[in-house]
């Protein structure tokens, strides 16, 4: 004679049961559709993804010709630059824009600002053109390594 333990059996029918409910609601999810979007089969799809060079509503970019964006030109001074993760990117004349290591070719330091038309290293004063990267006064005695880019738009974008 089988002793009767409460819950036992109630509880082997319920993981079971939950098992096969737990199946059946995933076949029918997999059926069924979406009535959110326009498209009828459930799924949205874009049909007119975001231009070259724009920043879509997830913040992602896209650059044109084949570059990633960089920096929004607007925010380039003629005549100054701004300090990005890896790069600087200056404008020496308006519509002119050139990018460059942010590193220091003297002792590796990051530059600190661009100023009075050149990239300084505030680590040993080194000062490099906004032009060219070539190095103007300091220590340093090599330019910085300069990254070929393009007007995309709106932005500044790496060249292909």
């Amino acid at each position: 004679m089988q002793q009767d333990r409460p819950g036992t059996t109630s509880t082997r029918r319920v993981v079971l049961m939950g098992a096969g409910a737990l199946g059946a609601t995933a076949v029918l999810a997999a059926c069924g559709t979406d009535s959110s979007g326009s498209n009828p089969n459930g799924s949205d799809f874009a049909d007119n993804p975001i231009p070259a060079g724009s920043t879509a509503a997830d913040g992602s970019t896209s650059g044109g010709a084949g570059g990633t964006v960089l920096v929004a030109a607007a925010k380039v001074a003629v005549g100054g630059g701004v300090i990005l993760d890896d790069l600087v990117v200056t404008q020496p004349t308006a519509g002119t824009y050139k990018a460059f290591s942010n590193i220091c070719t003297h002792q590796q330091c990051k530059v600190s600002e661009v100023k009075n038309g050149s990239i300084v290293c505030r680590c040993h004063n080194s000062l490099f053109s906004i032009n060219d990267g070539a190095p103007s006064s300091g220590p340093a005695s090599t330019p910085l390594s300069e990254t070929k880019v393009e007007l995309d738009g709106d932005n500044v974008v790496t060249a292909a």
